[in-house]
């Protein structure tokens, strides 16, 4: 599917709580007192309550349906049963949940309590992601994880037994100490399991991270002088893919593998650029523009009194704000007026990104960071999100949404990559071979206009 759809809404919620943070984490989480949880939820809850308001004050369309919730961190199984009934009944005060939608959250081994369970199910949850990571005890204890494979393994029966069948199991590859026969190991435990969805990530190194930072100033104390090589992690994940394959676990994007049908419909919307909500510390929202082309007339007047003045204010804001087409900016110097042309009629989408400090979050409303996206910056997403999916992109779709001539150019860095056995044509719809999964970054790359280098960063 391609394009954005004014459907339905997806949530992401933030719980940033950790028991243990793991070495090669760069999230916006960390071991914080328990009596920050409380004022955490309520700060959510206050967030929930104002989104409508945000939203019509930022001229954006928030829809009251939710199809589908994720709360991740962060273990969010850490907050107590009292505070996530309290978290899910202003979830449905605020927002219309169809009695379908899809309800993950994460979960660390050995950090899910009984009583939590049954608040979980009993709040609608219905499906669990558990952050294994290595079903290796040692690999595991080296990199900050607090639990065993016996650990995981009750777990697992545990939420089947509570009726949540809907499993997802995370490892990684490249971790301190891995070797292919560990490797070996951790995939075969993890097809022996059961799940029906597996996300498989390679390690990386980010100075974000503790391991990451003595990976680069080369410590000893994480273990970074035992982690793998790129190469040996390459390979590692060209395994995965062949071992969860053979096991019945098909990839549908670069990093996640399922039954049919189970596909994680939250991730989805994202890849398919779809409007999603996030709540929370370090949260990240994508929303269309609720105005269309009406926004877009009144850019265009705006421009029309800044001919011959300069810039007036009301040009000054809309060029800030990106509510301008390029096209716009750039004639607003001329003496002519720009036409409605000018202004793709698809409209401007809305990214915002809440702040990853915890103590800023807890103080109350912060200024949320902004950027307008134009259509050409909503092309670029179109082709490396796209192109995550193994379905890949479908160029008619794109030349429907965004036109023939804008495709025309990135089709140009397709014949590239193509030449260069990173993706794959069939004339309809383009794919990442196996080794431009291998170097998706630097394939996304070829698609970012000037300006646009931190877009692939920016995603969640």
């Amino acid at each position: 599917m391609s394009g954005l759809q004014s459907d339905a809404l997806g949530l992401y919620i933030s719980i940033p709580f950790c028991r243990s943070k793991c070495t090669y984490c760069n999230f916006a989480s960390g071991v914080y007192p328990a009596t920050e949880h409380a004022r955490y939820v309520e700060r959510l809850i206050e967030d929930m309550a104002a989104a409508g308001e945000w939203a019509a004050r930022m001229g954006v369309d928030l829809p009251r349906r939710v199809n589908s919730v994720y709360l991740g961190g962060g273990t969010p199984s850490l907050l107590s049963p009292e505070l996530l009934a309290r978290l899910f009944a202003a979830m449905r005060a605020e927002f219309n949940l169809e009695p379908d939608a899809e309800i993950t959250v994460e979960c660390a081994p050995g950090q899910l309590a009984d009583e939590t369970l049954e608040a979980l199910t009993a709040a609608g949850v219905n499906r669990v992601s558990l952050g294994v990571q290595s079903f290796i005890d040692r690999e595991a204890q080296v990199s900050g994880r607090l639990h065993s494979r016996a650990v995981v393994e009750e777990d697992l029966r545990r939420l089947r037994w509570a009726g949540i069948a809907n499993l997802n199991v995370d490892l990684i590859a490249g971790l301190a100490g891995q070797t292919f026969a560990s490797w070996e190991a951790s995939l075969a435990a993890l097809a022996d399991s059961g799940v029906p969805h597996a996300s498989v990530y390679m390690l990386e190194v980010d100075e974000d991270s503790r391991l990451g930072r003595e990976l680069l100033a080369g410590g000893a104390r994480f273990h970074a002088g035992l982690v793998p090589t790129d190469d040996a992690i390459a390979q590692m994940y060209s395994m995965a893919i062949e071992r969860l394959d053979a096991a019945g676990l098909g990839q549908y994007e670069i990093s996640n593998f399922c039954r049919p049908g189970f596909a994680s419909r939250h991730n989805l919307r994202y890849w398919q650029r779809r409007p999603y909500l996030g709540l929370g510390l370090d949260a990240s929202s994508m929303l269309r523009d609720a105005r269309g082309v009406k926004r877009a007339e009144e850019c265009l007047r705006a421009a029309s009194r800044a001919v011959g003045q300069g810039f007036s204010p009301d040009m000054r804001q809309a060029e800030s704000t990106g509510a301008l087409a390029p096209e716009v900016r750039s004639s607003a110097d001329s003496p002519s007026v720009p036409t409605l042309s000018a202004v793709h009629r698809k409209g401007y989408v809305l990214r915002s990104k809440t702040t990853d400090e915890l103590g800023a979050f807890l103080e109350g409303p912060e200024a949320v960071e902004t950027a307008w996206l134009s259509p050409e910056r909503q092309h670029e997403e179109a082709w490396f999100l796209g192109l995550r999916l193994t379905s890949g992109v479908e160029v008619a779709a794109l030349e429907r949404e965004f036109g023939e001539e804008m495709v025309a150019r990135a089709m140009k860095a397709v014949g590239r990559l193509v030449e260069d056995g990173l993706l794959i044509s069939d004339g309809k719809t383009i794919r990442l071979t196996p080794r431009g999964q291998l170097l998706s970054n630097d394939v996304f790359q070829e698609f970012l206009g000037p300006g646009a280098e931190e877009s692939l960063e920016t995603q969640p």
